[in-house]
Parts: C-alpha cells; sequence; structure tokens
C-alpha cells in the first residue's frame, strides 16, 4: 500500500481506509475471521461509511479517487455471504435487504471522482456486481483470477443490479451467457467481454496501474453500439427466444426456474437500464425463498462439507501417479491426474491398450488447455509404462484393473514391496471389500480405496474407502489426494458397494423390477427425469454397462438370475458399448419414440422410483458408512446426480412427510 497521510474510521473491522499523498482513498476489504471475503451486513455497512467519506472528501477537494482492493493474498470477493441469504423467510424481507445493498452500489457508481475496481483471485457474484458499480476495472492476468456470476447455480440471478450493469459493458449476448451459465472466466476472457478493463501482470503492478487509472481520470466504456442494438426490439425478442431454446436443451423450467426468469426480465426489460434494475429486485424474491433455491445454497454447503473431508495444511503433496490399468477408467485417471498439473505413468499387460488409453486423453487435453504448447507438456507428463517403472518414484500408485478378487490380490502382493515408503497405496475397486483386497499384503494397513466414477472428466466424487485394516494416516493422505485433483473426497466404510453404488442399486434393479412386470422402460425413464434424475435408471444400466450391473448386483447379494437383465447378458447385449440393451443405440444415444405421457402419472411414478434409494440412503446412515446424514446427501447428489434442486434424499425425505432422517448412534 502507499504512504498513508491520515487514517479516517479506525474502528472498522472488515476494511481497511486510508488516504494517502495524493488524495487517493484506498479501501481494503479483509473481512475479519475469514479467509476469503464475502459481502455480508456488516461489510456492507462499512463500505456504506467508506462510502461516506469519500463522498465527504471530495466535496473538500481532499480526495481525488477510490480504490477497492482486496486486503487477502489470494481473491477478491467471492460473492454475497449465502449464511445470511439463508435468514431471509420471506419476499419482504429480500426486498427489504437488496434495497440499501443495491442504493450503495448507485451511490458508488455516483461519486463524482474516479471509482477503480483493483481485482485479483476470484471476483465472483456480488463481487463482481460491486467491481461493475466502479467506473473502472483492472484485473491480473494471474491464473487465479476468475470472473463470473454463479448465482444460477444457485437457483437465482444477481441481486445488486449487476444484471443490467453487465448487459451494459459487456453486451446483452456476453453477459447473459456468463448469468445463465454460472461460467468463471479467465481475466482475459473478461477483458475481451467488456467486463474488465484492463490487465496487469501481477498483485504488485496492480495497485500502482489503479493509482494511475485515478489519476488519469480513466472510466470504462460501455458495450458498442454492435453489441447494443441486441438490447433493442425486436433483436432482443428474438435473442430472448433463442435464449431459451439452448436453456430448455439443458435444464427444465419446473426444475430450475431461475434462468428462465431471468430472460423474461431480459425481454422485458432489457432496453431500459433504470427498469431492468428496479424489476430485478421484484423478480429476484420470489427465487430467492424458492424451494428450489434454498436446496441448491444447501448443495453449495454440502459442497463445501466434502472439501473439509481433507486435511487442512497437510504437509504431503503428490506429484506422481501410477496407474496401473489402461482401460477405460484406469486411462482416465491418469489422463486427469495430469489435467490437474501432476505426472503419470500409465502401465497395463498391453502396450496397445496403454496407446489407446493415451491417446484417449486427448479430448481431455483440448478442453483443458487452449495452447497447443500447454497441450504437449500435459501430453509429455502422461507416460506409457508397460514395464512398471514409474512404481519407485510414485507418491500415489493406483490400481484400476479387472474387478476380480485375486487377480487384485496378486497384483497388490507383487507391487508393493517396490513402492516408495511413503507412497499412497490404492485400489479403484467399485464394490469389493478393502479387508478382502489386503488380505495377502506384507503391509495390510497401507491400503485404502480411491472409487473414481464414469466419467472421470465430468464426476467430482471420489469414495476414499477405509478398510478394516486402513491406517487413518493413508486414509488422511488418499482424501488430500482426491482434493490436490480438484475433486470432492467423501470418506466412507469398506461395505459392499461402499455408499454410492450401495443406493444406486436399488434404484436402478426396482425400475428393472417393473420393467419385467410391464411397465414401460421410456415412461420409467421419463418419470426419473421428471423428478429431476439426470438419466432414467433404465438408460442408466445400458450406459454403465449390463454387464457391470450384474457383476454390481451379485457382489451386493442382488440375484438378477432368470431376468431380462441376465438373458441381454447372455446374448452379448451389453447395452450403450454394444450398441444393444435395453435399448438401442445409435451415435452414442438410445433410441427413444416421440410418445408423451401424462405429467400427473410421470411425478407419482417418479417418486415411487426414488423409494428403494431413499430407504437405501437411510440404511447407510444407520450402518455409519459415512459419518451423517449431510454426508449421505452430498455422496447422492455428487455420486449419482440425484436432483439437486431436492437438496439430497435424507433431506428430500425429511421434507416430504418422511420425517427427519435418523442420526447414526454414534453423533
Amino acid at each position: 500500500m502507499f504512504k498513508s497521510v491520515s487514517k479516517p474510521l479506525p474502528d472498522l473491522k472488515d476494511w481497511r481506509f486510508t488516504v494517502d499523498q495524493w488524495g487517493i482513498a484506498w479501501a481494503e476489504f479483509d473481512r475479519d475471521g475469514e479467509s476469503q471475503n464475502s459481502l455480508g451486513r456488516r461489510p456492507l455497512e462499512e463500505l456504506g461509511q467508506i462510502v461516506e467519506k469519500v463522498e465527504e472528501g471530495a466535496r473538500a477537494r481532499d480526495i481525488r479517487g477510490l480504490v477497492i482492493a482486496s486486503g487477502k493474498e489470494r481473491g477478491f470477493i467471492v460473492g454475497a455471504d449465502i449464511r445470511e441469504l439463508a435468514e431471509l423467510g420471506t419476499e419482504m424481507d429480500v426486498i427489504e435487504n437488496l434495497r440499501p445493498v443495491t442504493a450503495l452500489f448507485d451511490r458508488i457508481e455516483r461519486l463524482s471522482v474516479p471509482v477503480v475496481c483493483a481485482i485479483n483471485g476470484f471476483c465472483l457474484g456480488g463481487g463482481l456486481e460491486l467491481a461493475l458499480a466502479c467506473h473502472y476495472r483492472i484485473a491480473t492476468r494471474d491464473t487465479s483470477t476468475k470472473l463470473g456470476f454463479p448465482e444460477v447455480k444457485l437457483g437465482i440471478f444477481p441481486g445488486f443490479n449487476g444484471t443490467a450493469r453487465a448487459i451494459r459493458q459487456a453486451g446483452a449476448p456476453s453477459a447473459m451467457t456468463a448469468m445463465l451459465t454460472g461460467k468463471m472466466y479467465s481475466a482475459s476472457a473478461a477483458r475481451a467481454m467488456g467486463l474488465v478493463d484492463e490487465l496487469v501482470q501481477s498483485r504488485g503492478t496492480l495497485l500502482w496501474a489503479a493509482r494511475k487509472a485515478v489519476l488519469r481520470k480513466r472510466k470504462a466504456k460501455p458495450a458498442g453500439y454492435a453489441k447494443a442494438v441486441l438490447s433493442m426490439w425486436p433483436a432482443r425478442g428474438l435473442l430472448a427466444n433463442r435464449m431459451r431454446a439452448e436453456t430448455k436443451k439443458k435444464v427444465r423450467e419446473d426444475h430450475y426456474p431461475a434462468p428462465f426468469r431471468l430472460i423474461d426480465l431480459f425481454e422485458r426489460y432489457g432496453g431500459n437500464e433504470e427498469a431492468l434494475k428496479a424489476a430485478e429486485t421484484r423478480a429476484f424474491a420470489p427465487l430467492m425463498v424458492s424451494d428450489q433455491s434454498r436446496n441448491l445454497r444447501r448443495v453449495f454447503w454440502l459442497s463445501e462439507l466434502l472439501k473439509g473431508q481433507a486435511p487442512k495444511r497437510f504437509g504431503w503433496k503428490p506429484l506422481r501417479v501410477h496407474v496401473i490399468g489402461a482401460g477405460t477408467m484406469g486411462a482416465d485417471i491418469a489422463g486427469w491426474c495430469v489435467a490437474r498439473g501432476m505426472q503419470a505413468t500409465l502401465q497395463d499387460l498391453s502396450a496397445e491398450q496403454i496407446e489407446k488409453g493415451i491417446a484417449a486423453q486427448g479430448k481431455l487435453f483440448a478442453r483443458k488447455f487452449k495452447t497447443k504448447a500447454q497441450r504437449d507438456a500435459a501430453k509429455a507428463r502422461l507416460i506409457a509404462d508397460p514395464n512398471g517403472d514409474g512404481l519407485a518414484r510414485a507418491d500415489v500408485v493406483i490400481e484400476a484393473i479387472v474387478e476380480r478378487l485375486d487377480v487384485k490380490q496378486q497384483l497388490l502382493k507383487e507391487i508393493e514391496p517396490k513402492l516408495k515408503k511413503d507412497a499412497l497405496l490404492a485400489t479403484n475397486t467399485s464394490s469389493l471389500m478393502i479387508e478382502d483386497i489386503a488380505a495377502g499384503l506384507p503391509d495390510p494397513g497401507r491400503l485404502i480405496g480411491l472409487h473414481f466414477f464414469n466419467p472421470v472428466a465430468l464426476m467430482p466424487l471420489v469414495e476414499v474407502v477405509r478398510g478394516e485394516q486402513s491406517r487413518e494416516d493413508e486414509v488422511k493422505r488418499g482424501a488430500a489426494f482426491v482434493a490436490a485433483i480438484d475433486k470432492f473426497p467423501l470418506i466412507t466404510k469398506s461395505v459392499p458397494g461402499f455408499l454410492v453404488n450401495r443406493v444406486l442399486t436399488p434404484y436402478m434393479f426396482g425400475a428393472m423390477v417393473r420393467l419385467e412386470q410391464g411397465e414401460d422402460k421410456e415412461r420409467i425413464d421419463e418419470a426419473a427425469r421428471t423428478f429431476g434424475m439426470p438419466m432414467g435408471p433404465i438408460e442408466l444400466a445400458d450406459s454403465v454397462g449390463l454387464d457391470v450391473c450384474a457383476h454390481v448386483a451379485k457382489i451386493l447379494g442382488s440375484s438378477s438370475e432368470g431376468s431380462q437383465l441376465d438373458r441381454l447378458v447372455a446374448s452379448g447385449k451389453l447395452g450403450k458399448k454394444s450398441g444393444q440393451g435395453f435399448y438401442e443405440w445409435k451415435d452414442g444415444k438410445p433410441v427413444k419414440s416421440d410418445r408423451s405421457f401424462s405429467k400427473a402419472e410421470l411425478e407419482r411414478l417418479g417418486r415411487e422410483l426414488v423409494e428403494p434409494m431413499i430407504a437405501e440412503a437411510q440404511k447407510c446412515l444407520d450402518d455409519q458408512v459415512v459419518e451423517n446424514a449431510d454426508l449421505v446427501d452430498a455422496g447422492v447428489i455428487f455420486g449419482t446426480g440425484f436432483a439437486p434442486f431436492r437438496g439430497g434424499p435424507l433431506h428430500y425425505q425429511a421434507t416430504h412427510g418422511g420425517g427427519a432422517p435418523e442420526r447414526a448412534a454414534a453423533e
């Protein structure tokens, strides 16, 4: 910070406010007791005091500008404090809490002196709305600097007049896309959109650039005419229709109303900034108090709970991973580790399979890395290793071979003596008991399970499975590794199917029983989607592989003998991978009719389909497969895609007449 010549407002708790020798006021946000900055009542009240001080200084000509920055080493503002949002019970509560914030941001925008926002790290939601209320925005090119409006993922949209300001600065197509998708953008991408005005290389030069911008009275330019015309009628109506059609391809309006209400808002008021601001508050309030938003905010909290499964400030940092088994799962695990910055060696009995597995990661690298140099560097970190030379150097060794106990036991017995003393040893088994696999090891206490889900790149959860023999330190290191590759760790007990497959199997096989009884497969799948599942259970079985389903059912004690499932497997009809299962598959999609079904019947059937899943989730809680009901809900949501807007199976049970989930005795 620059030399301070005065220290007004010394009683602030969440902000530091000073005026330097050039008459520039500096407001540094450093929320007391928090690792990240979020906009809660006290920080906003204190910001109001700062703005009042700047107004006074501007009138007296003692202050010639204001810079708003973060006092945190990394991160600007991650958004509004969702803990406080949960306290708002009615639409009027929401409106009364929004009005002073929008009034404050208007005051910032109306300040007679330049207001510069200095951004480093995450600038999301309400943080970006505050930035847009400033006159000029400077951001660092650091890879940690990300800007965006994630509110739609919480069942709402920007509520501090960010809708109108984003459209003004970036134009309707770019601004609406950002708000409808919840995507986070790099500083460079945000600059190209018009949400940022200037880029600097580092945090060290950020404040100097902000000072210069104040002294030169720089001000952001709104979107040009070519973009602005799309907010005018009739272009606005055509654009709204297109956005509505694209959104319908991704989500259902009855499940996720927020993006549709945002489009309605833009279509009606997008040509009038002040009218849009006023309407934004009115449209925001009912969404904020809706069940969908409450449950989606719960899902966000559950994701933070899962992150907490990994130990903080853990000294062990894995850099090299060795994966044995270059099939789809093994290769994808190795590829994902590489995409997160690690080196991975991939071993298999077949050199051809290794090369096939490595080649398959090209699509992942193309999505994750923008430049050819980055993609080439990633490819260089994914190393074919048919002889297992990487075993001795690896920090993490993951077995991902065929799901046969005897084969896994033999392999792990052979490789365990070759590992570094502090290497983490894990199996990617989907259903076998960890203690059974570890039975023949010289040191069975070092083995844990790391159960990834397919497709690895898309599924955020990894079950960290604690066997009866597993040492606690190994479990902690497993969770730390999962967090290091940007996945959610869920520590589970070693039981058949662990948590996710144990809960998922009754759901899928219950649907298959209905199929045996004459229920239409398309009706079953559509009913599940009507409930909110990402895919129906019959289509899911085909996607997983019917041979895999039959194998898991056997392990979990569910017999499929004599069923249609067994008949299909026996005839080589394994689902998507063979082109024929319960459905015929073409171009990677199941062939379905265009029949429609009664909505009321679909809703009834959907509720019935998930009942076995909910019942099994309760049993998992009773058996303490995981520590508590919230972790059960988190695991099922992030491991199966259970309708997020319903808040998890046990939460759904508790809020729909089933009573609160019974807590395990240990709680």
